[in-house]
């Protein structure tokens, strides 16, 4: 089996400036702290009695799961953003819902969209918000501009 069942989860985010969108959006995901992992992407569901824990040092190539959200330009001036929420339900035997939403223009209206987009999302479930947890990050382009945000799901390792 490639992955067990995540315990726990973290929040990153990073922008950066790159020679070509791809290299500003590795840069990005440098900044983040997730750089040197292969990420696995995928839908939004954070598995029931997952942890919020500080982000940790990953191994160099591991296969990372994540959902999040990127975007890149090559527009001068032009201000872009990502971000990513989890809502949770008040019930901890069920799940958590990720939602991803990156646009032109500031964090702090990204993250509000997101965070919308996540409540909702969990209210569709017919669950009962106990919270939201959100990140965000902008970033002004310079030449080559890139933004990203991610919920990394990992699992601890028992002892």
């Amino acid at each position: 089996m490639i992955f067990q069942t995540p315990d726990a989860y973290f929040l990153v985010q990073g922008a950066s400036e790159g020679y070509m969108p791809l290299n500003a959006f590795d840069g990005a995901l440098l900044a983040s702290g997730i750089g040197n992992t292969n990420l696995v992407k995928m839908s939004s569901i954070v598995p029931p009695r997952s942890q919020r824990i500080d982000p940790v040092a990953i191994p160099f190539g591991a296969l990372v799961p994540v959902a999040y959200a990127s975007i890149s330009s090559t527009i001068k001036g032009q201000t872009i953003s990502a971000a990513v929420a989890a809502a949770f339900p008040t019930d901890p035997e069920m799940p958590g819902l990720i939602m991803e939403y990156s646009a032109q223009g500031p964090g702090e209206e990204t993250e509000d969209i997101c965070r919308d987009m996540a409540v909702h999302g969990l209210k569709a479930r017919g669950l009962e918000i106990g919270r939201v947890e959100s990140t965000s990050v902008s970033h002004h382009v310079i030449e080559v501009g890139a933004a990203f945000a991610a919920v990394v799901l990992w699992t601890r390792e028992e002892g």
